[in-house]
């Protein structure tokens, strides 16, 4: 080998780091602090999805933001495009997390349907039915195929299930006539009466 072609090949070997903190330093000052920025913000973006990982849901003995719901065209209540949780003080709330790809939630579907109509003409218990991740023909076709009549609409960008801190689906939030969380059940309902028997309670409180 040339001794002076290794020489040559040495020299540009050691120049590589040198150029490339030439091009690094030729990078505007600007773009330099939109890349730190964007970082950061993912950072903080991440650390806040931890952070609601390690609290769970929201847990009994919490009051509940107030939020809005906005209906399925045939499923509103009361004949409304969309209604606030606050709009149903007073009255006790359901509130089931779902999706027409989850079996489970076709295991409680009967049992939810029951209980809703138990209570319907009464009309101090509202069931709220929030469809998660899902499309919707295909909440459509599971609703018509349980039979389901209560008032339900999308979670549009998980807006609600964020809110509620949801592990998965189905899971349902019971809450009290102040709007104060009061029973969380995680996966479902084995039957009406598991239900009904979580909600009489809270009608006894407020007679």
């Amino acid at each position: 080998m040339n001794p002076e072609s290794s020489v040559e090949n040495s020299e540009r070997v050691r120049g590589v780091p040198e150029m490339v903190a030439a091009r690094s330093r030729r990078v505007p000052a600007w773009v330099q602090i939109l890349i730190w920025t964007a970082l950061t913000a993912v950072l903080v973006l991440v650390g806040m999805g931890l952070r609601r990982a390690q609290l769970g849901t929201i847990q009994p003995g919490e009051e509940v933001p107030d939020f809005e719901l906005v209906f399925f065209s045939g499923y509103e209540y009361p004949s409304q495009p969309s209604i606030h949780l606050s709009d149903l003080r007073g009255k006790v709330v359901v509130i089931n997390f779902w999706a027409s790809w989850c079996k489970p939630c076709e295991a409680e579907a009967a049992a939810l349907e029951a209980a809703w109509q138990h209570y319907a003409e009464g009309g101090d218990v509202v069931f709220l039915g929030v469809d998660y991740v899902d499309t919707e023909p295909a909440a459509r076709a599971f609703m018509t195929k349980f039979g389901n009549t209560y008032p339900n609409g999308p979670d549009t960008g998980t807006r609600l299930a964020q809110m509620f801190r949801i592990k998965g689906v189905p899971e349902t939030f019971i809450i009290d006539s102040q709007l104060e969380l009061r029973y969380v059940k995680i996966g479902p309902f084995a039957s009406a009466s598991e239900i009904i028997a979580e909600i009489d309670p809270l009608l006894d409180e407020g007679s």
